[in-house]
């Protein structure tokens, strides 16, 4: 590059830091700013008078929705963001979405202030009485069994390694949350030249063993009733049709568990369901394809010495503390990489057509028998008062087949996924497995920042929208021009919660309380808010009902508030 045209350098590491995002492909900066941040609000000033390239800076007013923003950005583009928060306090406030982001390996860089150390001497040093307060010997204790990597940034001249570093980790599978922390005397100190290239490069995606594999499809071609089971073999959408691809083939019943992606067109002839219970007594053979929790063992399981082929970035999950799931032969593979070999193994293999038939037959048999309950379940939620949550889910995706454009339902766990009834890769994304509440509607915002022409809309329990800090996110959305549509199915407490309680005690005393009272102890929220008007605050336009005859005509309204009007809506509808 000449002279000419070489671009102004740096005024400080904090310009840099946001500089280099920029150059290695991150598009947003998600900001709940502090007094950390000085040397941060002075580089987005400059680069909005001189014209030099950083991430879009987004002021977000809580950590958790920036946090979640970030995640939900991450799943639309397939690259990570950058989230910086305030020093200790905002590290504790972005931890419950950290723990959700690491769970389900969400590459994310979460940085957050260090209180300046230095009590007088420079124009950094502290100048607040909170700075004495919020200094910690181990601020990135906080976070540590969350994230990969962490580390706080020592000196300006380490910045383009420990950056560089950083973004390599967070995108190597297993990806996942990192974490840097930035003393604001650092971010004021002269920048260092970073390269055009970036130091490191995350680490490439690894090759099934073609021997592994050929066992396996040998054993698939063998089985009577094989059954593969995934939670989120979606997540890398080109993986959705070969999936699809080797049940056609192989007449192979495919069960998305606690799913978190379309992994499996609803409407395929092979898909299972959403319950691995059913299919476990018969099966011979299960295929366990990037799925932390395949079943309950302690209410249905395998019989014992069904082969367990488990296949995944990560197929042991290393970092759950406990799980006992067998693993006969364990394939630490992307399940795009592994399905891809899979099908070539099978090109090799001339299977038993008339077994592969019966397979097919069996499936297809139960499969109708499961579609036929079902309907009979929205029938009957659809004529009482409150409405079910399967009818509620069911006039959802009436309506958004509806919608000319496209769609994508964000669910935090209330929508029913088999009553949606979704074909398409990248249109359903449900929550982590670790389930930290709050998640859904951020994550949704990001969608939408993400895919600014498509209809997002984020299905939440009444728990899940007041764990969300709702104002705070349609305060965001207001800022940032970014109309979702909420639905908030209130079944008017933790349902969760209830559900547990009976089934461990089902003739105790809560249950008693339950039937005398109409609800146990913890557990109801009455009275509720009028989560219509909370949105009202903030511009959006909300709507309430807890009539299903109501419900097409409502989302149909809600849906042109949002894609033709630009307003931010929700449709509370009251549910059991």
């Amino acid at each position: 590059m000449n002279e000419e045209a070489r671009p102004v350098r740096p005024h400080n590491a904090g310009e840099q830091f946001l500089r280099q995002l920029a150059a290695r492909g991150v598009s947003w900066f998600f900001a709940n700013s502090g007094t950390d941040f000085p040397s941060l609000v002075e580089a987005i000033a400059r680069a909005s008078a001189e014209g030099f390239k950083i991430p879009r800076p987004l002021l977000v007013p809580h950590e958790n929705v920036a946090v979640g923003m970030a995640y939900g950005a991450t799943l639309a583009t397939g690259e990570p963001q950058a989230v910086m928060v305030h020093v200790n306090v905002g590290t504790a406030n972005a931890l419950c979405g950290l723990i959700n982001a690491s769970r389900e390996q969400v590459p994310m860089l979460l940085a957050a202030g260090r209180t300046p150390w230095m009590e007088t001497g420079v124009a950094a040093s502290r100048s607040m009485n909170i700075h004495w307060a919020q200094e910690m010997f181990d601020q990135a204790g906080i976070v540590r069994e969350h994230v990969k990597w962490d580390y706080e940034l020592r000196a300006a001249a380490q910045l383009p390694d420990v950056l560089d570093r950083a973004l390599a980790l967070a995108r190597s599978d297993p990806p996942g949350p990192v974490y840097l922390s930035l003393s604001r005397e650092v971010l004021d100190q002269p920048a260092p030249d970073f390269a055009e290239d970036p130091l490191q490069r995350p680490a490439g995606k690894v090759e099934p063993d073609p021997r592994v594999v050929e066992r396996v499809a040998a054993a698939l071609a063998r089985a009577r009733n094989p059954l593969v089971i995934t939670s989120r073999c979606g997540r890398v959408p080109a993986a959705v049709p070969l999936l699809a691809d080797c049940a056609t083939r192989w007449a192979l019943p495919v069960v998305e568990y606690r799913s978190r992606y379309v992994s499996m067109p609803a409407s395929h002839p092979m898909h299972a369901g959403y319950e691995s219970a059913p299919w476990l007594a018969e099966a011979d053979l299960i295929l366990v394809l990037d799925c932390d929790v395949p079943w309950i063992p302690a209410q249905s399981r395998p019989q014992p010495g069904v082969p367990v082929f488990q296949v995944g970035h990560d197929p042991l999950f290393a970092r759950y503390p406990m799980r006992g799931f067998a693993s006969d032969e364990t394939i630490p593979v992307g399940p795009r990489e592994f399905l891809l070999a899979l099908q070539r193994a099978m090109r090799e293999i001339q299977p038993d057509r008339a077994l592969i038939e019966a397979r097919r037959e069996r499936v297809i048999v139960r499969n109708e028998a499961r579609r036929h309950a079902l309907r009979k379940q929205i029938e009957a939620g659809q004529a009482s008062t409150p409405i079910s949550m399967a009818a509620v889910s069911h006039a959802l995706g009436e309506a958004l087949r509806r919608h000319a454009g496209p769609s994508v339902v964000v669910n935090e766990y209330s929508l029913i996924p088999a009553a949606l009834r979704m074909d398409e890769p990248g249109t359903f994304f449900g929550p982590s497995p670790v389930g930290g509440l709050g998640w859904g509607l951020p994550a949704a915002l990001g969608m939408k920042l993400a895919r600014p022409e498509t209809l997002v809309v984020a299905g939440l329990g009444d728990g899940c929208y007041s764990f969300a800090n709702p104002v705070a996110c349609h305060h965001t959305a207001a800022m940032h021009d970014l109309p979702v549509l909420t639905v908030v199915l209130d079944n008017g407490g933790y349902g969760a919660v209830d559900r547990a309680t009976e089934a461990m005690y089902p003739d105790g005393q809560a249950m008693l309380d339950r039937q005398v009272r109409g609800a146990m102890p913890l557990v109801s929220l009455e009275p509720q808010p009028r989560f219509d008007r909370v949105i009202e605050a903030c511009g959006g336009v909300g709507f309430r009902t807890e009539q299903y005859e109501e419900l097409p005509a409502t989302f149909d309204q809600a849906i042109r508030e949002v894609m033709v009007n630009r307003r931010q809506a929700l449709v509370h509808v009251r549910c059991r």
